[in-house]
């Protein structure tokens, strides 16, 4: 008997993907006697007039019955004579399209549907590029309701034109094309009498007998790090599943990002002690020495990994909300997971002719390449050398959704190219030398709320405390450091990060720094605490309302925003995305300057370990 096949059922809407599984079980006599006869009553009431509806197999929720389509991924293991199956049943429909990459993820063969009366569409496209993204290497093109075309060879001909084409573009190398009825079961189990022109496999045939194991071995061992297991103090065992080669007993391993050698004590799976483990397996490995190993780490032997903080990738955009260049994620890579920004959107695919556009932003189901820079140092591969390591997604850090799903092309080079610098004069150094501690006010609220005045004064006051310190207002900064820069979203998603950047290169010089930005999106201000640090960054909310800032406005700036002479204008045109947990919550229409100074200086004294405002003061 072959090994397990893992596969999915793809391609557009209503293109007979479920009909088609449906009726190979039914063929294969693959089901139980009840399952048989609550198909036969389901099918009463179907959307076929009474006939055998096998698509109901698959269609379990209501609104799936209820609308006649696929909305969720169904899962069906079944054995033949000659092979065990898991097939994935996936949605057409483009709102899905995050349901069928959720298939094709575990997939090593897919079969993509082509309605025979339609020919190739544009959903059959983009999931056969989403399936190449995923690394599916085997595909199946069934092209379906041949019926309907009189089992026309002229029409399948035009059809396999098409296809071959397509897998040129997406350089595929094993690929079928066969010609079924999932209605009436042409090509599926048995060789259609109809179609006496085809000479090929049947469908079930074909799934039986392809070799997907074929130049699949990889050379070197590869072990994530699950979990650290510490039952006793007597014990040590690094957990994970085998992703690569095998090891052996006394063999020396590597541990990335590290680099630190040991050499293997015992290997543990499950409970049994073992000499080796290979690929596929769930194991605990001890090592002979203590090295620092944590979930995360990757154990290696005879393999060349990169370990680096920036790489290029390809990926598939989930999200309703479109993705914006500097936009923070967190990433999930291997056993892996921390914060990463979307750098540079390189280009996108375009899904009918595969050209590069150029893109500054993507949309729901676009695919595009870009530059992902993660926090620290990341152990991965490219995809095309290891699956495991090579493949990431990207979660929402506010609302915790899996935004895109990528694959590693290749590391950038100059992430690996450039050393941080170790300076003999610390942070610490130069504050003391200061008789400070360094922290950043960041001011944030609306045009016209008060926070540059607010700023302004609380400088000098620190001034003339001796207190050394630099503020960054966000006129100034734009006339210089940021003139290249415009206020469309991800313009201004770059002008925090680079604030944020020379606010921490400050506060590592010793200086107080205070800074006046509007800084709308919360994820901005959340991606600012981060590289400041959360112990040296006090958020100021400055609440005024609205129509008080606009009564303020001596600059007419709203009054042109409204006349829609200004865009993307705070407030007005452009949302602003009010702190839930800043340090200190400021209304300048109800609280005078001098009573707003007053109480930020306390905070700064009452803050514990801050020391902002110096000794004795």
């Amino acid at each position: 008997m072959n090994g397990l096949l893992k596969f999915i059922t793809c391609g557009g809407v209503d293109d007979g993907k479920s009909t088609l599984i449906g009726h190979m079980l039914y063929d294969a006599k693959l089901l139980f006697t009840d399952q048989e006869r609550a198909l036969e009553l389901d099918s009463r009431v179907g959307s076929r007039e009474g006939k055998m509806d096998y698509s109901l197999l698959l269609d379990g929720l209501m609104a799936e019955r209820e609308q006649g389509i696929t909305i969720d991924v169904a899962y069906r293991y079944f054995t033949t004579e000659k092979r065990s199956f898991i097939v994935a049943d996936t949605p057409g429909h483009e709102e899905y399209t995050r349901n069928m990459a959720v298939g094709a993820s575990f997939a090593d063969l897919t079969v993509i549907l082509v309605d025979a009366s339609q020919g190739i569409l544009i959903q059959t496209k983009r999931h056969a590029r989403i399936c190449a993204l995923m690394g599916i290497k085997y595909f199946i093109f069934a092209v379906n309701k041949m019926d309907l075309v009189r089992y026309s060879q002229k029409e399948y001909k035009k059809i396999e034109k098409e296809i071959k084409k397509l897998a040129i573009d997406l350089e595929l190398n094993h690929v079928n094309v066969i010609p079924v009825s999932a209605t009436e079961g042409d090509n599926i189990t048995l060789t259609s009498s109809h179609m006496p022109w085809y000479k090929g496999k049947t469908l079930l045939d074909t799934l039986e007998t392809v070799n997907i194991d074929e130049g699949t071995e990889e050379d070197g061992f590869i072990l994530p790090v699950q979990r650290v297991c510490r039952p006793n103090h007597s014990f040590r065992g690094f957990q994970g599943q085998v992703e690569a080669g095998s090891i052996r007993e006394g063999e020396e391993i590597t541990v990335l990002p590290s680099g630190e050698k040991a050499c293997v004590e015992s290997i543990l799976v499950g409970e049994q002690n073992v000499a080796q483990a290979q690929k596929g397996q769930a194991v605990t490995i001890s090592l002979q020495r203590e090295v620092d190993v944590s979930r995360g780490c990757v154990l290696v032997k005879d393999k060349q990994l990169c370990v680096s903080t920036m790489f290029t990738a390809s990926l598939l955009w989930m999200d309703d909300a479109e993705l914006m260049q500097g936009k923070n994620f967190l990433l999930k890579l291997g056993t892996k997971m921390i914060p990463a920004c979307v750098m540079d959107i390189k280009y996108r695919i375009n899904i009918h002719t595969g050209e590069q556009l150029a893109a500054s932003k993507l949309y729901k189901n676009e695919i595009a390449v870009c530059d992902i820079a993660a926090g620290s140092l990341l152990v991965y591969s490219t995809f095309a050398a290891n699956k495991g390591l090579g493949s990431f997604i990207l979660i929402d850090r506010l609302t915790n959704m899996t935004s895109a799903c990528g694959v590693v092309e290749h590391s950038l080079r100059r992430s690996e190219n450039i050393v941080w610098q170790t300076m003999d004069i610390t942070r610490q150094i130069r504050a003391e030398k200061m008789g400070q501690k360094p922290v950043t006010l960041w001011f944030t609220g609306l045009s016209g709320s008060g926070k540059s005045a607010l700023a302004n004064e609380i400088e000098k006051r620190l001034s003339v405390s001796g207190r050394y310190t630099m503020l960054l207002d966000g006129d100034n900064v734009r006339m210089g450091l940021n003139k290249n820069l415009g206020f469309e979203p991800e313009d201004r998603i770059e002008n925090i990060r680079r604030i944020a950047e020379v606010a921490k290169l400050m506060n590592d010089a010793g200086l107080i720094v205070l800074t006046s930005f509007i800084s709308p999106f919360a994820s901005d201000r959340r991606n600012a605490r981060k590289i400041i640090g959360e112990e040296n960054f006090i958020e100021i909310y400055v609440s005024t309302p609205l129509e008080e800032c606009e009564r303020r406005d001596v600059k007419g700036l709203y009054q042109k925003a409204r006349e829609g002479k200004i865009p993307n204008f705070t407030g007005i045109t452009s949302p602003y995305e009010a702190p839930e947990n800043a340090e200190l919550v400021i209304d300048t229409s109800r609280q005078s300057l001098e009573e707003s100074v007053e109480i930020i200086l306390n905070l700064l004294q009452e803050r514990k370990g801050t020391n902002a405002m110096g000794k004795g003061t």
